[in-house]
């Protein structure tokens, strides 16, 4: 039985935790040989070794996305290594500081404002443009990891949903343009399953689960804010599959969409509440 990802090539940004680390290690057990890149030495390091570990294939590269020397020369480090680039999860990026609390809007500092737009959508149009370079001659997938707070207003996190509103809009547009290269473009747009480490401190521990499952006995499913009620929280790997499918075969004519995986309904839903024994009996009196 042959792997999904046999025998390709895939370059991850933001490889050495959280969501990236997990698709790392899921991409190795499909095939794939993994170029992991991280801005934090350790992280990168750890991480390749993790997947070698596991009987996989893969490199570090140490560098910040937000720098395009950077980014292209971790491209060209896979193409030198593997002979080829056939995915690339740009997915490096960083949230506000403080998760947006203690710093309200109009005391916004430029440097904040430049800091993440440099990771969460400058990094992203580097990643394109020299996957794209690399690829234009064979065909590639490139996922991107956005977020939902793209799609809906989370508090005191303007900039941040700016950027990924950026990075939603970049890839549906160079999505068109490199289609005719049988280039694929999509975005994982996030919400729940996702790494503590995105709001610690570049040098915190790698978690290596999702926040809701690192809450433990906090989490409960009853109060979580999705319809879908299950018994485990969402995970890591909620996410990582999907990212798995998007770069896969499976998705050979998916280009130019969204898919948020792990957000058990949140995005279907409204914000007003009806109780379970709602009738219209309630309102037949409103004249």
């Amino acid at each position: 039985m042959s792997m999904r990802l046999d025998s390709r090539v895939a370059l991850i940004t933001g490889g050495g935790s959280g969501l990236g680390r997990e698709c790392a290690l899921l991409f190795a057990e499909e095939g794939a040989r993994v170029v992991v890149f991280d801005r934090v030495e350790k992280r990168a390091k750890d991480a390749a070794e993790l997947v070698v570990g596991k009987g996989g294939e893969a490199i570090a590269v140490v560098g910040d996305v937000g720098v395009e020397s950077d980014i292209a020369r971790a491209v060209d480090t896979a193409v030198d290594s593997f002979g080829k680039l056939d995915i690339m999860f740009a997915n490096a990026g960083i949230m506000q500081s403080d998760f947006g609390r203690g710093i309200s809007f109009d005391e916004t500092a430029a440097e904040v404002w430049n800091e993440i737009l440099s990771t969460n959508l400058t990094g992203v149009l580097w990643s394109l443009k020299h996957a794209v370079r690399v690829m234009k001659d064979r065909g590639g997938a490139i996922v991107v990891t956005g977020s939902a707070a793209a799609l809906r207003a989370y508090p005191n996190l303007a900039l941040y949903s700016a950027t990924k509103g950026g990075v939603n809009g970049l890839a549906l547009a160079v999505s068109r343009d490199v289609g005719r290269f049988g280039i694929r473009i999509n975005v994982l747009n996030p919400s729940g399953g996702m790494s503590p480490n995105l709001i610690l401190p570049p040098d915190a521990p790698v978690v290596g689960m999702s926040i809701e499952e690192a809450a433990g006995d906090k989490w409960d499913p009853i109060t979580a804010a999705g319809p879908l009620k299950l018994s485990t929280p969402p995970r890591l790997r909620d996410n990582a599959n999907a990212v798995l499918f998007m770069v896969s075969d499976e998705a050979r004519w998916m280009t130019g969409k969204s898919m948020t995986p792990a957000d058990g309904g949140v995005l279907n839903s409204i914000a007003m509440n009806f109780s379970d024994d709602w009738t219209t009996d309630l309102v037949a009196d409103i004249p």
